[in-house]
């Protein structure tokens, strides 16, 4: 994939930072921030044909700063907020190990594992007005660590009707799966004596991307699952000395159905155990930042699997506790779960989601998936889109999502100077790429999902002298106007998903 750049577009800047690391200093992010005074119209000004809309973007643009200003008055500011993963879950202290899961429709809680024999009532969670569950397993006798590193857990909820459940917590780092027993995945206490530690200073994405798209499950050449170590080994080296600046990772959030590739997540805080261990994929993102290369992760919060034992799915019993009730939060076509963005607490997940990939592993940038299924309440299917505004500012845009995503590179691009963010989009969603303060939805970049289809259709359909040189000129620079784009010329879409990859349609078999 190739970066391009439209004029009048300016570059990332040319340093990452640290984050603020207390609340006060997040005051940037609050709804007095001058980047965000406006009306969020300003995209207008590029663009005179969204005037008939001017309505729409005041509104959408009044949604995101009234979530801004919610979350710093409710939670001390954005950066605060977004580091949920620090509160949620299972972590060390000095008392002890304490959990906190967010379960509001169950009516009683409990967590159980190796460490207490898999007891109902050794470690029972107390609840607060939120809907928040939270216990702490205290020290053993001898001060230690009361749960051992590698043991597996669960948490335990009554549901409303009285059915006891087991469930995966929401926020686990690492889970595994043992073929021998049940392909139900299982949450382990990643406690590690020694955690890696990073080596090496994260390089600034270029403005000239060049970016090697990749799955580690499928870099060997051998018929078997490869692996992050693997793949820092045998992998990195190639792709440096082929001068790819920045590599896309694919399927790195633990999916329990592999065909899937990667994009029925069933948790979002765990790297999939198929590759290795948390610290495996640590080393191979230092690496890679050692050679120069900066490493994009895959996000997928468009949906989530259908899962129940393992997913997010049914967490606490009800149909609607991360995602909408009912047919509004079920995606018909993937057979998966639809988040509720509305919902202060999907938010903080979602936002913590993606500071957690950056805080703790050291990700660039994010390429998020299935953009379009998340901007439209009918997500793309069987809809095709022919340009006409409308049909982007009409009944069938979801401001909720759009709002979230505004959230989420504003959080990105403030947090962290020179973050990528990539949207897969294929409806041409006007200002999707331009910076939130102007109105637009802040990505940097969008993909240009028809170039790669162009492609293979020529070389399947057409003879060499048959090839229309200013129809492809044309798809090459059809972007919008100051709206930067990911050029490439196949992806996992062409080359995996029920078709043959360039080199094999030019070579074949013979």
């Amino acid at each position: 994939m190739v970066a391009t750049k439209e004029s009048g577009q300016a570059k990332p800047q040319n340093n990452t930072s640290a984050p603020p690391k207390d609340a006060a200093d997040s005051s940037f992010m609050s709804g007095s921030d001058a980047d965000i005074s406006g009306d969020g119209t300003d995209v207008i000004k590029s663009d005179g044909y969204l005037e008939d809309h001017r309505a729409y973007f005041e509104k959408r643009f009044a949604h995101f700063k009234r979530w801004v200003r919610d979350i710093d008055a409710s939670e001390g500011g954005i950066e605060k907020f977004s580091r949920g993963y620090e509160d949620f879950g299972l972590h060390v202290t000095e008392n002890g190990v304490r959990y906190r899961e967010w379960a509001p429709g169950a009516k009683a809680a409990s967590l159980v594992g190796d460490f207490n024999g898999w007891d109902i009532s050794a470690n029972p969670l107390v609840r607060n007005e939120f809907g928040v569950w939270e216990t702490v397993v205290p020290n053993t006798a001898a001060g230690s660590v009361p749960i051992a590193h590698g043991s597996h857990v669960k948490v335990s909820f009554v549901t409303d009707s009285g059915e006891r459940v087991y469930r995966l917590p929401a926020w686990s780092t690492y889970v595994t799966q043992d073929l021998a027993k049940s392909p139900i995945y299982d949450a382990v206490f990643y406690n590690p004596p020694h955690k890696y530690a990073f080596k090496h200073k994260r390089p600034v994405p270029a403005a000239d991307l060049r970016i090697y798209e990749a799955h580690v499950g499928i870099s060997s050449p051998e018929a078997r699952v490869a692996t992050f170590k693997e793949f820092t080994r045998d992998m990195l080296p190639m792709i440096r000395d082929l001068g790819y600046n920045a590599v896309q990772l694919m399927a790195i959030m633990e999916h329990a159905y592999y065909a899937s590739f990667g994009y029925q997540v069933t948790s979002f805080f765990a790297p999939s155990s198929r590759y290795g261990e948390p610290d495996d994929l640590r080393e191979l993102i230092d690496t890679a930042h050692a050679m120069g290369i900066v490493v994009f992760l895959d996000v997928v919060h468009s949906h989530a699997c259908n899962n129940v034992d393992d997913g997010l799915n049914k967490f606490d019993g009800t149909d609607h506790c991360y995602f909408h009730e009912g047919a509004r939060g079920r995606h018909e076509l993937w057979n998966s779960r639809l988040f509720n963005y509305t919902h202060h607490e999907v938010t903080r997940f979602l936002l913590s989601n993606l500071r957690y990939w950056i805080e703790e592993f050291g990700f660039d940038g994010f390429r998020f998936d299935g953009v379009t299924s998340m901007i439209y309440t009918h997500h793309g299917i069987a809809y095709g889109f022919s340009g006409d505004y409308n049909e982007y500012f009409g009944g069938g845009t979801d401001e909720d999502a759009i709002v979230f995503l505004m959230l989420a590179n504003y959080m990105c691009h403030k947090l962290y100077p020179g973050f990528v963010t990539i949207a897969e989009d294929v409806s041409g969603m006007p200002a999707l790429c331009r910076p939130v303060q102007e109105g637009g939805v802040g990505f940097d970049y969008r993909l240009t999902m028809s170039i790669p289809d162009m492609w293979i259709k020529m070389i399947k359909e057409l003879k060499d002298e048959e090839w229309d040189v200013g129809h492809i000129a044309h798809q090459l620079t059809n972007r919008r106007y100051q709206e930067r784009a990911i050029t490439y010329c196949e992806s996992h879409d062409q080359a995996l998903v029920g078709d043959k990859t360039l080199a094999f349609w030019l070579m074949d078999k013979e």
